[in-house]
């Protein structure tokens, strides 16, 4: 069964340069689509999938950069190479600013550029582990935790209804049981961000689970200093002993 061929936009509005880059590519078993200007790119763009765009900077009509502007509004994923005469460093950051994957400057080797196109194909490729879902219910000492109703029980009393944020961070507690939960990793996944104000918005969340769990003597959210807590059940320790 024959593989079909990979498909690459490439904009580049020098015509002879264009013709022999698409014409090499095509020699390596690519199928490519030349555009030779940014208008006539996006237009081919958003008629056709590509697996992979290459990118002249300097083109009449419209840029290479608002070109892969507009491409990245439509599309976050497709691989963007820049091909570009500009050394500068602004326009280098500029281009992985607007996501570029890869910053080429003319002249080059094309075998060069052939193996970093081969490369980013293989990386957007690459099998995805299928995640196993992350469990809802959990028993600490003597309470029992729903976090998808992010109720919280102690024994058969009535229920605690958690906010949002205490059922996240009980929840990744409860995950790291025994173990410790670092406190980067707790502020990117439920504060989407790590710095002075959400640090202390966590050790305020913190505080109230200590609250709601002193009344099970065998829990504790111990503060591990420097790197996160420690939701710590000595039931589970005891019966490792026995």
């Amino acid at each position: 069964m024959t593989q079909t061929k990979k498909k690459i936009l490439l904009v580049e509005d020098d015509i002879n340069f264009g013709i022999i880059l698409r014409d090499y590519l095509r020699m390596n078993d690519f199928d490519v689509t030349l555009a030779r200007n940014g208008m006539e790119g996006f237009e081919k763009f958003k008629k056709t999938y590509f697996d992979l765009i290459i990118l002249d900077v300097m083109m009449p009509y419209k840029d290479g950069f608002t070109l892969a502007k507009e491409i990245r509004a439509r599309n976050q994923q497709v691989p963007l190479i820049f091909l570009t005469a500009k050394t500068l460093k602004e326009d280098i950051l500029k281009g992985y600013k607007l996501g570029a994957d890869d910053y080429i400057n003319k002249p080059f080797d094309s075998e060069v550029l052939l193996y970093k196109i081969k490369a980013l194909l293989n990386r957007r490729v690459a099998p995805v582990r299928e995640e196993k879902p992350e469990p809802e219910h959990f028993k600490i000492g003597d309470f029992t935790f729903d976090s998808k109703l992010r109720q919280l029980r102690y024994r058969n009393e009535k229920p605690i209804r958690l906010s949002p944020k205490e059922a996240k961070l009980l929840k990744m507690l409860a995950m790291h049981k025994n173990d410790l939960m670092p406190r980067e990793k707790a502020l990117t996944k439920i504060w989407q961000d790590d710095n002075y104000f959400t640090s202390r918005s966590m050790d305020v969340y913190i505080a109230k689970l200590r609250k709601y769990l002193k009344r099970d003597p065998n829990i504790k959210i111990a503060n591990i200093h420097g790197a996160g807590f420690r939701l710590i059940d000595f039931t589970d320790e005891v019966k490792e002993n026995i």
